[in-house]
């Protein structure tokens, strides 16, 4: 008798822990629900991976920039016309709390510490910080004028900014607590995407029309890659926002004005196709597993979703006003 109970005990606690664990998967798998913000509508779309629309925010003033918290049950917003990072709890979308005091947020990113934010100000040409927990304004570093993508590198150790107006990307030495290179870019550098191995960062450089690597080992700019979609003019090709699969060897680029997505083979800096999507393309995402691209389009006021293996346009869907970038809550 105690055998057999001491049998179906052990059965119970394995099928218990088997549930725990498909429960825990299901959590880690995320919601798979895309937050679109929208800029001049100060709205958040939230749709599914097909396109379905399941809700509307009603945000801060020009939402922007968006990022997760580290262990993603919250999702941080750039409040441009607010002065404020606004903090939504991923689950319930409802409004959890703000970090106020933060002049003209644009874009930002989280130090692997799950602390610190490292915050784009375009107004008052400063990269400042921010301490998630207690909300508190950390430090500052100067910057060129009207800064807008940052990138914090995995290992924590440096923060890149992009300047638009002084066509620079500035370095931070996050231990030395200082900007330790100014690295000259083509005309208005926009936003980043760093290689898996993080050797090579891509920062678009948008009235020049290319996108520049920089190698990060020396932080210099080493190779650059053009876009001329049949049928434009140089001046109308405006990348700006990049993203690069995780395996490292394709590349997406928003192109503006020129209302495609060049399609890049990362060693060989080929463009290998251009997709024709809505007008002013600019913010870029992918699903976790790399099937679709959604593409904020912001004159046209819509989000095309790609298929990635055809590299064809699945559908678009109406969006706020001026739709700027995303976060997809499937990881």
């Amino acid at each position: 008798m105690g055998g057999r109970s001491a049998i179906s005990t052990r059965a119970i606690v394995l099928a218990l822990a088997a549930m725990a664990s498909l429960t825990a998967g299901a959590r880690a798998a995320g919601t798979g629900l895309v937050f679109v913000s929208n800029e001049k509508s100060s709205t958040i779309t939230v749709m599914t991976r097909d396109g379905e629309i399941v809700d509307t925010i009603a945000a801060c003033g020009r939402p922007r920039g968006m990022h997760f918290s580290a262990d993603r049950s919250q999702f941080y917003v750039a409040c441009g016309d607010d002065d404020q990072i606004a903090i939504y709890d991923v689950q319930t979308r409802a409004l959890v709390g703000r970090i106020t005091g933060v002049p003209d947020p644009e874009t930002f990113d989280l130090h692997p510490d799950g602390r610190r934010l490292y915050v784009s100000n375009e107004e008052d040409a400063t990269l400042s910080v921010y301490d998630i927990q207690t909300r508190e304004f950390l430090t500052a570093y100067p910057t060129g004028e009207e800064p807008e993508g940052v990138l914090v590198t995995r290992d924590g150790r440096l923060v890149f900014a992009a300047s638009e107006a002084a066509n620079l990307v500035h370095v931070v030495d996050v231990e030395k607590d200082e900007v330790i290179a100014d690295i000259v870019t083509d005309t208005r550098p926009r936003r980043f995407a760093i290689t898996p191995d993080e050797k090579e960062l891509w920062v678009s450089a948008e009235l020049a029309g290319r996108v520049n690597i920089i190698d990060v080992p020396t932080l210099t700019v080493k190779e650059s890659v053009d876009f001329l979609p049949p049928g434009f003019r140089r001046e109308q090709v405006t990348p700006v926002d990049i993203v690069i699969t995780a395996d490292g060897r394709r590349a997406y680029v928003a192109l503006g004005r020129a209302n495609h997505v060049a399609v890049v083979d990362v060693p060989s800096r080929k463009v290998e196709k251009y997709i024709l999507v809505g007008a002013r393309a600019w913010g870029l995402a992918l699903t976790a597993d790399e099937k679709r691209l959604f593409v904020a389009n912001g004159l046209s006021d819509d989000v095309s979703i790609v298929d990635t293996e055809s590299l064809t346009v699945l559908k678009s869907v109406p969006a706020g006003q001026v739709p700027y970038g995303f976060l997809i809550d499937d990881r």
